[in-house]
């Protein structure tokens, strides 16, 4: 398995949002509810339009079992209101283009990235950097790794920052300054 890392850059997000809008609105989509929910990309593909209208996305985690409520943010709210506008309830949200109603699978959801990534000249990519962008910005933001620690059902802090590459940061900025 390729260990992936959250994309760290704000600006970057932001030319990802960008040119994943340009080319396909549920590409974009796919994009935004991950680095916002802190998702599985296994749970995200299932969401259907009727599992974000309401205040929290309430779901059970396919990986854990565990019955899971996300607040959807406000900014996400705005984003999702005009996609799922027409979408009946039982749609799932990103709908493969292949049709009989069915979701994209993991593979075109990492294709999609991946081709992002590549435009952006972005390294160690992959579904589950979705997850850790919004954990790694998460806690930037909050300084709370409990909290973000309850969210992702992790056990240690030290599984937590490792995870979301914070470890990382701070290893690599004491050795930018390391001399002998």
């Amino acid at each position: 398995m390729n260990f992936v890392q959250p994309i760290r850059d704000l600006e970057k997000i932001e030319d990802i949002k960008r040119f994943l809008k340009q080319r396909s609105e549920r590409n974009y989509m796919l994009f935004v509810v991950g680095i916002n929910t802190g998702l599985r990309i296994s749970d995200i593909l299932q969401l259907k339009a009727g599992d974000v209208r309401e205040m929290h996305i309430i779901l059970k985690e396919k990986k854990t079992k565990k019955r899971k409520w996300i607040r959807i943010t406000p900014s996400l709210r705005r984003e999702l209101n005009p996609y799922i506008e027409d979408m009946k309830d039982h749609e799932y949200l990103f709908t493969s283009r292949q049709g009989d109603s069915k979701p994209i699978g993991r593979n075109m959801a990492y294709k999609i990235l991946r081709e992002a990534a590549q435009h952006h000249k972005l390294r160690d990519i992959g579904t589950h950097t979705l997850r850790k962008t919004f954990g790694y910005h998460f806690y930037l933001q909050n300084k709370n790794v409990a909290m973000l620690m309850d969210i992702f059902n992790h056990s240690e802090e030290s599984i937590t920052l490792r995870y979301i590459g914070v470890n990382q940061d701070v290893l690599d900025k004491a050795m930018s300054t390391f001399k002998i």
